[in-house]
């Protein structure tokens, strides 16, 4: 009998090695993906304006960055003696305008350079409502899409459904402009399958299928656009309650761990997959907690790794270990 239903992913043309640099954009999905990536020592990039979900909002922060934007105290509004931007999520908030545009502008100045080289963009949307402002809202024009509510009033919000055709023209122009920026980079787009179910079941879904014609019809139009079914992997292949979390809008780890191993068997080459096994190796050692540290078993077990690290290392001089090495080493 099966449990879950399993379907075949189309694998990406040119897959990734721990030599081409990721940037990841997009939802809270988006970090759970990067930490993976991170973990395994891909030179990764993520969310240099902080959590995103709707495309306006990404698409805003993608041409921002490619235009180097220098934020200034003008584009921030003050609310709850904090300092805001409306297109940063709140770990910019800063309790001066000096401090919050110093931390903007150092993160978009440093996603510049290093978009202007990366191979790989993920980009994964997470809703088609966006929330425009009024006239009530703070330093705003009327219209301008929050990429982050800062907790602010209700009435400070429009709430509206992005159709299908905006979205497309939307991210269309972003992807023209990126290309010109960065001609070798390689698109891969997901759906977050993070449920928005205080916009309600129905409108979630209404949100989703709108983001996912969307794509679809981007990727009919473009080259170097792929899709990675992360949201069909939760939605229909788990399909179940018992891989979100408490909350049931959040994939638990079980369910992120499931479509980590997904991404990696459709978008990284055999040699990759066989590195990554390598690194995870070290990880689990580097993060081992003896019981009894001064043993000459475990002495021996850490001289074991410092030996395997240090080879791993001068076979991959692109790739970093000097923490866990200086680790095996020292104890």
């Amino acid at each position: 009998m099966k449990f879950h239903y399993e379907f075949d992913i189309k694998k990406i043309t040119s897959p990734i090695t721990h030599q081409h640099k990721l940037m990841l954009i997009g939802s809270c999905f988006t970090e759970n993906i990067g930490e993976k990536l991170a973990k395994h020592k891909f030179t990764v990039f993520e969310n240099p304006n902080g959590i995103l979900f709707n495309p306006v909002s990404v698409a805003e922060t993608i041409i921002n960055i490619i235009d180097n934007k220098v934020y200034t105290e003008k584009d921030l509004f003050q609310y709850n003696e904090t300092w805001h931007s409306w297109q940063h999520h709140s770990k910019f908030s800063g309790i001066t305008a000096q401090d919050t545009v110093d931390k903007i502008n150092m993160s978009t100045q440093t996603a510049h350079h290093y978009l202007k080289h990366t191979d790989y963009l993920f980009i994964t949307l997470g809703s088609a409502w966006v929330y425009a402002l009024t006239d009530k809202a703070a330093n705003a024009t009327k219209g301008t899409v929050a990429a982050n509510n800062h907790k602010a009033p209700a009435d400070w919000f429009d709430r509206r459904l992005l159709r299908t055709e905006q979205v497309i023209m939307i991210l269309g122009t972003m992807l023209d402009k990126l290309g010109s920026f960065n001609p070798n980079i390689n698109i891969i787009f997901t759906i977050s399958p993070v449920r928005h179910l205080r916009e309600g079941v129905v409108d979630n879904n209404w949100s989703k299928a709108v983001l996912i014609q969307t794509v679809h019809g981007l990727i009919d139009q473009l080259s170097k656009l792929y899709y990675f079914p992360a949201y069909e992997l939760v939605i229909d292949d788990l399909r179940d309650y018992r891989f979100y979390a408490e909350d049931l809008v959040h994939p638990n780890y079980a369910a992120t761990d499931y479509v980590w191993n997904k991404l990696v068997d459709a978008c990284m080459s055999n040699e990759t997959k066989e590195l990554m096994k390598q690194i995870a190796e070290v990880n689990l050692a580097f993060n081992h907690k003896p019981f009894n540290p001064q043993t000459q078993q475990h002495k021996k077990f850490l001289q074991s790794y410092a030996e395997k690290t240090t080879v791993l290392q001068k076979q991959h001089p692109y790739l970093n270990f000097q923490e866990e090495i200086k680790y095996f080493n020292e104890q």
